[in-house]
């Protein structure tokens, strides 16, 4: 089909080219049907992690965790645990094992710790990674510890107050470069001032590109979560391509759906939001085609009134969810209150399941209806404030993580699917213009595992 048939959405037709709320060029990534083998395949999951995992940039975590000195969290992911860590010179990354024995060092999630002392023999190391004591080294040969055997250090850069590591033996590609958003795209929203407010880790019966897939289009939204058709402009959405397999799609929230046949009415959903954006709903003479640019101009004028500086969003960074992807694995919920950071980790062992990894940050306001977008699933007895940081929930596959409905209906769904891709009766994927981001992001992967 020739580009410029192809039906698209614009969010704001005059937004400046160098602006990043333009629309990008139409990428063309083919028409190809997607095959089924990697959803299922033991042999293929371990090629995505020899070609994928252990050479990518992956978001470990973020700076909110490293607060001082000595401050570190694991990064869990197949068989690698890793230690990051706020040393004096910066963040730092280090596989978790003794360099002595391969004894696992650190077992809890975070903490603080400037000596790490392995468990199995005493030895120590400083968090720089440096050893920092042998135990009875009189009784080591001099040759077998002349090189100071200190951790193991992977490559680690920080981006926008968000911890990126590479397990890449050699050189690892430029973090800018492999993250493929513009400049400034990530910090605008000062992730680095956030705090994380609930951070959550469920298991889901599904390839953890099941779960990319489902996150990275709309398209599921009528049927899957009905009820966001009062508050979602769900055929309104611009999808947007980049390099390396990033991506973004704007959904235009505070309207209802095309699809919806109240276009007029100010429902229960919208008046939810105008009151999240300091607008007392019953004095609101507006209809549902206002709600969007009231929940701006409200927004604006909070802005103004604690100093948050929302002149550097535009109107739709401030109603609009800007769902971002950077490959492999990761999408991120963009508002100017909250950003959820969600994570599609593949499970150690099995190629059915992976793990969810969602993390809720707020960045902190003295005001009382200051709030994350509904969708994110926050209890309702959550502390937003970030003056702790509340330990990580942990859910096995049978229990529920109370994520909020609409990411329950999400958890529910994705082992049907699963279930119905190892049929006969189904050949592979085929992905219209709303799923474009799948195309793109399958593309790169492809790309990556066919590198030697």
């Amino acid at each position: 089909m020739n580009a410029d048939a192809i039906p698209v959405a614009i969010i704001n037709p005059d937004a400046p080219a160098d602006s990043l709320e333009a629309k990008q060029p139409y990428i063309d990534n083919g028409v190809e049907r997607a095959g089924k083998e990697g959803y299922f395949s033991r042999d293929y999951m371990r090629k995505e992690w020899d070609r994928l995992w252990t050479r990518s940039w992956l978001i470990a975590g973020v700076t909110a965790d490293l607060g001082k000195v000595g401050d570190y969290f694991l990064f869990n992911i197949g068989d690698e645990s890793i230690i990051v860590t706020l040393t004096e010179d910066g963040v730092r990354a280090f596989y978790n094992v003794c360099s002595h024995r391969g004894s696992r060092l650190l077992s809890e999630e975070r903490g603080n710790r400037k000596v790490i002392v392995c468990p199995f023999h005493s030895w120590s190391f400083n968090n720089d990674g440096s050893l920092r004591r042998i135990t009875d080294e009189e009784t080591f040969r001099p040759e077998v510890v002349a090189h100071r055997p200190g951790l193991m250090a992977v490559h680690c850069e920080v981006h926008a107050g968000i911890v990126f590591i590479n397990m890449s033996e050699g050189e690892a590609p430029p973090l800018a470069e492999a993250i493929g958003l513009p400049e400034g795209y990530l910090e605008a929203y000062r992730i680095d001032r956030m705090k994380v407010v609930r951070h959550v880790r469920s298991e889901w019966g599904a390839n953890w590109k099941v779960g990319v897939e489902a996150f990275y289009e709309s398209y599921h939204l009528h049927a899957v979560h009905p009820e966001t058709r009062g508050v979602m402009g769900d055929l309104n959405v611009q999808y947007d391509l980049y390099p390396n397999g990033a991506s973004r799609m704007i959904v235009p929230l505070g309207q209802p759906s095309p699809r919806a046949a109240d276009q007029s009415t100010v429902n229960d959903g919208l008046e939810a939001m105008l009151k999240d954006a300091g607008i007392d709903p019953t004095g609101f003479d507006g209809t549902a085609a206002d709600v969007r640019r009231a929940i701006q101009q409200a927004k604006r004028e909070r802005s103004d009134r604690l100093g948050l500086e929302y002149e550097r969003f535009t109107d739709g960074q401030l109603s609009d969810s800007w769902a971002t992807g950077i490959f492999p694995n990761v999408q991120i919920g963009c508002h100017p209150e909250a950003v959820f950071l969600m994570r599609f980790i593949p499970h150690e062992t099995d190629p059915e399941r992976f793990y969810y990894d969602t993390m809720t940050l707020m960045l902190p306001a003295e005001d009382p209806d200051y709030s994350p977008p509904a969708w994110m699933g926050l209890p309702e007895d959550t502390d937003v404030t970030g003056a702790v940081r509340p330990a990580t929930e942990h859910y096995i596959l049978e229990e529920d993580p109370q994520l909020g409905l609409v990411l329950s209906q999400d958890a529910s769904l994705l082992p049907v699917v699963q279930q119905g891709m190892r049929s006969r009766g189904f050949a592979g994927q085929l992905w219209g213009e709303q799923e474009q981001r799948l195309r793109h992001f399958h593309v790169e992967l492809e790309r990556r595992l066919a590198a030697s």
